[in-house]
């Protein structure tokens, strides 16, 4: 395989924003720059971002480090039981001074959603967020609402809850792009994080380092990285392993295979790269396509393990 240098995309300076952005929320998220990079991947590209970990783990103080860093409107559903789907996307008041309805528009036309336990909700209203994820638009009273051009679902959920939750069905799971995790932190960075917080919240001190508008600049540079035809046919024969595995009840859907390149074209970038190599797929395949496939065997981990073997027999392309 070759890989074919394109013309240059501008991309140093976009480079260089992005690295900022980095270094931004490392310095709210501590010891986590593996999850963070994949944040920001995942925003490049255009996607989701489900967040599942255990309470206290710094799920919402990613999210809103990120609406700041980049200066983003920012709103917080905290999903519950009792929620309804008009809560989240909003609906059609009466006044009646003037005997008509006016429609109030909900918390999700903002630009960084929080979606916190979202398991919480029942499906219904979970439901309620699907076409915004997918068509960026929502469908109140028979007319259709565009969202802002940049637009970010963060959902967090903790997976070791069982009482009074329900499970995302595998059409809200698919609309995520990556899952990822933020796991307890080292006994330094804990350290670090105590003190941090002793006088001061530092999310509240964090500046901007750049604008949505950046962003959309950049996705259309990431759009234009090369990805040479045999990684595309790779990132294809990776989705459809998982739909001939007899210990899998639901392989990948082609979304799935979109969001491997996508995000692999993400990874080039923030490389500075404008080619994207088999390693960029390599490290796209747990986060992309975890979430995505469902073991028929519950035990821990069956899913990664399933993934690595696939991992292992599909040919990578040299």
């Amino acid at each position: 395989m070759e890989y074919i240098f394109i013309l240059n995309l501008g991309g140093e300076k976009g480079s260089q924003m992005i690295q900022k952005l980095i270094q931004a929320l490392n310095s709210v998220l501590l010891g986590k720059e593996d999850s963070v990079e994949l944040l920001v991947a995942a925003i490049l590209a255009n996607g989701h971002v489900l967040i599942e970990d255990v309470p206290g783990t710094g799920k919402t103080t990613l999210a809103r480090a990120l609406s700041k860093a980049v200066s983003a409107d920012y709103a917080r559903i905290q999903f519950t039981p009792d929620l309804l789907p008009a809560d989240v996307t909003g609906g059609a008041i009466f006044r009646p001074g003037t005997a008509e309805f006016e429609i109030k528009k909900g918390p999700v036309f903002t630009q960084v959603l929080l979606a916190d336990e979202i398991n919480r909700a029942s499906p219904r209203t979970q439901s309620a967020l699907l076409e915004a994820m997918e068509e960026r638009s929502v469908s109140l009273e028979g007319k259709t609402y565009a969202l802002s051009n940049f637009f970010v679902v963060l959902a967090t959920e903790n997976p070791v809850e069982f009482r009074g939750v329900y499970p995302l069905p595998e059409a809200q799971m698919d609309r995520f792009m990556v899952r990822l995790s933020l796991g307890y932190p080292s006994e330094e960075t804990e350290l670090g994080i105590i003190r941090g917080h002793r006088f001061e919240v530092p999310v509240e001190k964090l500046k901007p380092v750049m604008t949505p508008a950046d962003v959309l600049r950049i996705r259309e540079e990431v759009k234009k990285i090369h990805v040479d035809e045999s990684l595309e046919l790779y990132a294809v024969k990776l989705v459809q392993a998982t739909r001939h595995r007899s210990d899998l009840r639901l392989g990948a859907s082609p979304r799935a295979g979109m969001a491997l390149v996508a995000i692999s074209q993400a990874f080039a970038y923030m490389d500075n790269r404008n080619y994207v190599t088999p390693d960029d797929l390599q490290r796209s395949i747990l986060p992309v396509l975890a979430h995505r496939i469902f073991a028929k065997d519950s035990a821990f981990d069956a899913t990664k393990k399933i993934l690595e073997d696939i991992r292992k027999n599909v040919s990578v392309p040299r």
